[in-house]
């Protein structure tokens, strides 16, 4: 697990007037409902407007994110859990939706929170999720960097940059 080198901020985000969509796979409920639960509490803490939306799984995550943002959400946190198995699915679902989501961002200039994990199994998921005894908290991540790159942009387009 890496976790090194993971940034830190001293100035907690201010979000206030952004809205952000959290779209969240369905599979692997414990993990999925670790990476919501950081993801909510990070983007209350930033006085974010927030909408949350279920999709099946991880492949569905770009096509509902671009949706989002075309909605007029600011940003879209996106969590999604694949775990490999014993078949080429792995690579094929997690390259489609790291794929789909990075073009989502690009195409609406909008930012997207990337939750998405990739796992060897279970217990890696665990570890990331947010959950008591978890070593990282991936959803609490995506979605401070989606408000994070959405102040940025806003800044950008203000014409009023932020402070270092």
């Amino acid at each position: 697990m890496s976790g090194a080198g993971t940034p830190t901020s001293t100035t907690p985000l201010d979000g206030t007037g952004l809205k952000v969509t959290i779209v969240a796979g369905r599979w692997h409920d414990e993990i999925t409902n670790g990476l919501l639960a950081g993801a909510h509490r990070t983007l209350a803490a930033a006085h974010v407007d927030v909408t949350e939306l279920r999709v099946p799984g991880s492949f569905e995550l770009p096509v509902v994110s671009r949706a989002a943002l075309e909605a007029g959400a600011d940003a879209v946190v996106a969590l999604g859990v694949i775990i490999r198995g014993g078949t080429p699915h792995f690579e094929y679902v997690s390259d489609a939706a790291t794929s789909g989501l990075t073009q989502v961002s690009v195409l609406t200039g909008k930012p997207v929170g990337f939750g998405v994990l990739t796992l060897d199994d279970e217990a890696q998921g665990l570890d990331r999720a947010g959950l008591p005894g978890s070593r990282e908290d991936k959803g609490a991540e995506a979605a401070e960097a989606a408000v994070a790159t959405a102040l940025t942009l806003r800044s950008i387009r203000t014409g009023h940059p932020l402070a270092g």
